[in-house]
Parts: C-alpha cells; structure tokens; sequence
C-alpha cells in the first residue's frame, strides 16, 4: 500500500464534527448524564486549587480556551477523551460532580488569581454568605462563555479515540506517561483495571513494595502492577529488541486491554497474589531493598530493578515455586550478583536493564 493509499484509508475512519458550547450547555449536559468525564480517572489529575481557580479566571474573563475532545458512544452519550479537568474544575465548583460512587464533592472555594485578586474566598452560590458569593451577572458570564467541543463520531474507528487520548494527554494534562497508559487501560477495559486496582490494594503487595505517599499519589503502585502483568511471562527473544519501554508498556498495555479473557485474567491474578504472598511471608518491606552483605541487613528504599528481578523471577516460576526458606538467601545473593551489578545501576535505562534482569530473575528463583 502507497503513502497516499494509506493516507486515504485512515483519513476514512476517522469522522469529526465541531461547534461551541456554552459553558451552560456543558452544565447540562452533565447533570442530564449524557456526558461520560470518567470519574474512576479522576484520580489521574491534579490540579491544585490554585490551578483551578486560576482557569475560573480565564472563563470569566474571555480568554480563548482549547477545546474539549469528546467521542459520541453508540448510545449517543460522549465519552470525554481530552478536557477532563477543565470540565471537572467547572462541575466542581458549580457544586455538581460525583464521585465514581456518585458522591458530590464539595464545591471548592476560588483563591486569589494574577488579575482578579478579588476571586480570594468566592463560591459559586453562597446563599448563606452573599460576600462570599458571585453575583447572579458574574455566574451568567461564566453560563454563557464559550468552550469549543471536537466530536469524533461513532463511525470512526475505536482505536482510534484511544490513540487520540494518548496523543493528546502525553505530556501534557496527565503528569506522566504511566498516568496515560493506566487511563487507556481504564478506557479499553474497566474490568481489566478493576483487577489491576484491586491487586495494587493488595495488603500483601502494598507491604513488600513499601513506597512513600507520593508515589501513590502519582499512581505508581497501578504502573508496578501492570509491570508485572505485561512482563512475567514475555518472550526473552522479544526483551532483547524492546527498544523504548514507555511505548512498549503503552502498546502492549492497549493489546492486552483489548483481547484479554476473563480466564486469563484469573490466572494473572492468581499468580500476582501467590507472588506476594511469599514475598510477604518470607521477605515483608524488605523485598525490593537493597542488601548489605557486610552489615548483614536490608535498607534504603524501594528499587525498580530489585522488583523487575524478584518479583518477576518469583512469578514466572509461580507453577512450581522454590521452598519458602530458600527465597531469602536468593534474593540476598542477588544484590552480590555480577550480572544484577553491572545493569541495574541508576544510570543504565530500563531497555537495556530489562533484558538482563529480567531472564536473571527467572533463572536465579527456578527451582531446577
């Protein structure tokens, strides 16, 4: 197939309308659910008070703002794929967004701003409070400012509302790449995410891993657990070629999302939660801490590489698992290991650490 063939093809599955909104008109959309804002992704984002104060600020003072990217389901609802916060930031302060449970939030207070200063304690409708309240012509401003919305018909084709989302959020209103990967998870497969959610709460799992509130946060716990799921069992031929990790994590994460089975699922499952359960058993918090042979202990904090190999190597191996005693004395030797040595240093990149400590990990807790 030539450029232009290609070029013609895509552009064919691909179908977008466009209009503006009035911010009203988005109000109502929400409260009459014929908008999807994924509240489970919510999570993902985290604006500060002052960042969301700052963009009621744009709204009511006319400043152009992006549009909304939005896909029209087959039921006629519209699944937000890029502009969750803006929409969020305006649900919440007007008092209206649930939670994934349906909860309202509070609606939150506007601090002071560049050029509205005055902004500092206002809400949007304070009946006990008229000072701290904004005026009925103020809201009407807000109500009838425009947001420009970009419709990705229901003709299109599917991946191609993820591949938007990727594009759109990579780097920028999502913090990280894993905070994108962990949202088209959720997209392509809620079910999937559930388990992965439910694997990183994991009392086990949360007491090997041992990682500072920040990282939970950042939803770091979520990118280990799909770590494990997407590499365990990859081929080591494939590992050698893996070329940038955060686009093989991406792609892979999509593949699986799309055609896993439930009974796949299970078994991924199963072998996650034996996995930590040794590990929790045998190692606790010490799991993944670096070992100092001469002071005979565990200490410093959680390492990346130290998981890649154990808990890895650990669950490749789930079917027929080294004794319980043995696992401590492996995982120490390790850390005395010439291979684990020369690649697991702060400074080698993970495409070309993984291909070594991952087959390490495999060989070092197999039990022939």
């Amino acid at each position: 197939m030539s450029l232009q063939e290609e070029i013609d093809k895509t552009r064919q599955e691909i179908q977008t309308d466009g209009y503006s909104m009035s911010v009203g008109e988005w109000l109502n959309l929400y409260q009459d659910n014929e908008i999807d804002i994924h509240p489970d992704i919510q999570r993902f984002f985290r604006w500060s008070e002052h960042q969301k104060s700052t963009f009621i600020e744009s709204i009511i003072l006319g400043i152009p703002l992006p549009p909304i990217f939005v896909n029209q389901r087959n039921d006629g609802i519209w699944d937000v794929i890029d502009g969750l916060q803006r929409l969020s930031t305006i649900y919440e302060f007007v008092g209206i967004l649930k939670d994934e449970k349906g909860n309202r939030f509070d609606p939150f207070v506007l601090q002071e701003t560049t050029y509205l200063p005055s902004l500092s304690g206002k809400k949007w409708n304070d009946s006990g409070d008229r000072e701290n309240s904004l005026t009925q012509t103020q809201r009407l401003l807000i109500k009838r400012a425009k947001i420009p919305v970009n419709i990705l018909q229901k003709e299109s084709d599917k991946m191609i509302k993820y591949e938007l989302f990727q594009r759109l959020n990579a780097g920028g209103s999502i913090a990280t790449p894993q905070e994108v990967r962990s949202c088209l998870v959720l997209m392509l497969n809620k079910d999937l995410f559930k388990m992965i959610r439910s694997l990183a709460d994991n009392e086990k799992f949360k007491n090997c891993i041992s990682l500072p509130e920040r990282f939970y946060d950042e939803q770091y716990d979520i990118e280990l657990v799909l770590r494990f799921i997407l590499f365990f069992s990859e081929d080591e031929k494939e590992l050698k070629g893996l070329g940038d990790v955060n686009v093989f994590l991406t792609e892979k994460a999509r593949k699986i999302a799309t055609k896993i089975d439930l009974d796949t699922m299970l078994s991924l499952e199963e072998t996650f939660n034996k996995t930590f359960e040794l590990l929790s058993q045998e190692m606790g918090d010490d799991s993944f801490k670096r070992y100092d042979a001469e002071n005979k202990k565990f200490s410093g904090g959680f390492s990346l590489a130290a998981y890649e190999t154990i808990a890895l190597g650990i669950g490749y191996n789930s079917k027929n698992l080294l004794p319980s005693g043995e696992i401590r004395s492996k995982i120490q030797k390790i850390w005395s290991d010439k291979i684990y040595k020369q690649w697991s240093g702060s400074g080698v990149k993970a495409e070309k650490r993984l291909p070594y400590l991952i087959p390490l990990g495999r060989k070092i807790f197999s039990p022939s």
